[in-house]
C-alpha cells in the first residue's frame, strides 16, 4: 500500500481543488489527497473553459447554480486580491436580437433581480448598448456590470498550495482504476499504486459517472460528452468588442449559443457551438475514443435527447465545420465581423450529464453513501462557484461522514 488516508479526493480539477484546499483547512488533522490521472492539474475542463467569472444571472432562483454561483463569485473576487491573482471585470451584454428575445430576456433580467439584488443588473436600450460595445447591434439588452474574466488554471494552482500547506497531498499521474471495499476501508487502485482511504469524494468530472460505478452508485445520471470550438479575432481586430456579449438563452434548447468573451492574454474568444464529442477528452473532430463513443452511442437516453433536438443538432454541426455559418451567427450582434477576422481557435469538452430520458440535467448535483460523496454534474459555473461549492461540499462530507468525531489527535 503507497498510502493511507482519511479523505481522497478524487480529480485535480477546480472543484476537486477547491473541496481538499476548504477541507484541509477545516480539518488540519485528517490526512487528506487528491487524485489526478493527468501529469498536470486542472487539464480538462477548467484549464479549456471560457475564463468568465459569471454573475449568475440565468439560473433558475434556488437553485444550486444559483446560490452557489453568487456566493463562489464574491468569494472568487476576495480570493484573487488576496492571492494576487490577476483579472478584470469587463462586464458583459445579454444583447436580444429580435422580439421574442426581448420578451425572454425580461425573464433574464428578473431572475438575476431575485439571485443577486445587489449585482446591479440593469435594462438598457440601443443606444446605451452602442455606448458599451460601438459594434454591437441590438434592440435591448441586460446589462451585468460584475461579470469578470481570470484564468482559472492560475487559480486552481492557488487552491492547491493552499491545500498542501495546509498538509494535504497531491497526486498527478495518479488515475483511479478501481476502487473496492476492504472492512470499513476503501482502496483505490491507481497508476501510481494502491491507496487507502476511509472517506471519498467524487469530483471526476468528464469521468463522474465512471467513478460512481466503481463504488456501487447509481448509473444515472450519465455523463455525455460535448465539444466546443472557438474561433479567435485577430489581434488587429480583437479591440472590435471591449467585454461579454452573450446571447438570450432559449428555453426550447439545451444550449446557450455562441458569444464573445475576452481572455486575460488579450485574445477575444468567438464560441463555443457544441457537438458531440467522439472522446471524453476529444479536442478535436477527428478524436476518436471507441470506449467512450460506444458508451454513449449504447446510452437509450443519448438517443431520446438526439430525437427531441434533431434540428439543433444538424444546425450545430454545420456551424462546426462551416466557418462562414459559425460567424454568420456571430454577426447577430456585431455585423461588421467578417470571416477574415477570424482563424480557429481552441477547444473544451463539456461533461454533461443526461438521465435515461435523455433530459439533460441542469443544475449541479450531489449524492453521498456509503463512505463516499460524488458531485455527479458541475458544468458551467462550476469554476466561478467553485469556493462555495467546496464549502457546500465540506459541510455535506461532515454531515455523511462524521468528521468532528473523526480528527486524529
Amino acid at each position: 500500500m503507497e498510502g493511507s488516508y482519511d479523505i481522497a479526493v478524487v480529480g485535480g480539477g477546480i472543484v476537486g481543488l477547491a473541496t481538499a484546499r476548504e477541507l484541509s483547512m477545516r480539518h488540519p488533522s485528517l490526512k487528506i489527497a487528491v487524485f489526478e490521472k493527468e501529469k498536470e492539474l486542472a487539464a480538462h475542463q477548467t484549464g479549456h473553459n471560457s475564463g468568465v467569472i459569471h454573475s449568475g444571472i440565468y439560473y433558475k432562483p434556488g437553485s444550486f447554480k444559483a446560490k452557489l454561483c453568487v456566493k463562489g463569485k464574491n468569494m472568487l473576487w476576495r480570493y484573487c486580491d488576496e492571492k494576487g491573482i490577476p483579472y478584470k471585470n469587463v462586464g458583459k451584454l445579454i444583447v436580444a436580437t429580435n422580439e421574442a428575445e426581448v420578451a425572454r430576456l425580461q425573464d433574464v433580467y428578473q431572475r438575476g433581480l431575485q439571485n443577486d439584488p445587489e449585482a446591479g443588473f440593469e435594462l438598457i436600450g440601443p443606444e446605451q448598448i452602442k455606448e458599451i460595445e460601438p459594434n454591437c447591434v441590438g434592440l435591448q439588452a441586460v446589462k451585468s456590470p460584475k461579470t469578470g474574466i481570470v484564468d482559472y488554471r492560475q487559480v486552481s494552482r492557488a487552491y492547491a498550495e493552499d491545500a498542501k500547506q495546509h498538509g494535504a497531498d497531491i497526486y498527478t499521474g495518479a488515475g483511479v482504476e478501481r476502487i473496492s471495499q476492504d472492512g470499513n476501508t476503501s482502496v483505490l487502485t491507481t497508476t501510481r499504486g494502491d491507496f487507502s482511504a476511509k472517506y471519498i469524494i467524487s469530483c471526476a468530472g468528464l469521468h463522474a459517472d465512471r467513478v460512481a460505478r466503481m463504488t456501487g452508485s447509481e448509473p444515472s445520471p450519465k455523463i455525455v460528452p460535448f465539444r466546443g470550438d472557438y474561433y479567435v479575432m485577430k489581434p488587429e481586430r480583437a479591440g472590435i468588442v471591449r467585454g461579454n456579449i452573450y446571447p438570450v438563452p432559449d428555453p426550447a434548447f439545451p444550449f446557450l449559443g455562441v458569444h464573445f468573451t475576452p481572455r486575460m492574454n488579450g485574445e477575444m474568444w468567438l464560441g463555443p457551438n457544441a457537438v458531440l464529442a467522439f472522446a471524453r477528452e476529444g479536442y478535436s473532430f477527428f478524436t476518436i475514443n471507441p470506449r467512450d463513443l460506444a458508451e454513449t452511442l449504447t446510452y437509450s437516453g443519448f438517443w431520446k435527447l438526439a430525437a427531441k433536438y434533431p434540428q439543433i443538432g444538424y444546425t450545430e454541426m454545420y456551424r462546426d465545420l462551416s466557418k462562414r455559418a459559425f460567424v454568420a451567427e456571430c454577426q447577430k450582434f456585431v455585423p461588421s465581423l467578417t470571416a477574415d477576422d477570424v482563424v480557429k481557435g481552441p477547444a473544451g469538452v463539456r461533461a454533461q450529464a443526461l438521465d435515461d430520458q435523455g433530459g439533460m440535467v441542469d443544475d449541479f448535483v450531489f449524492s453521498g453513501g456509503r463512505n463516499i460523496v460524488h458531485v455527479r454534474n458541475a458544468p458551467s459555473p462550476a469554476a466561478t462557484s467553485s469556493m462555495a461549492i467546496g464549502e457546500y461540499i465540506a459541510e455535506y462530507a461532515e454531515k455523511e461522514f462524521s468528521l468532528e468525531l473523526t480528527r486524529r489527535s
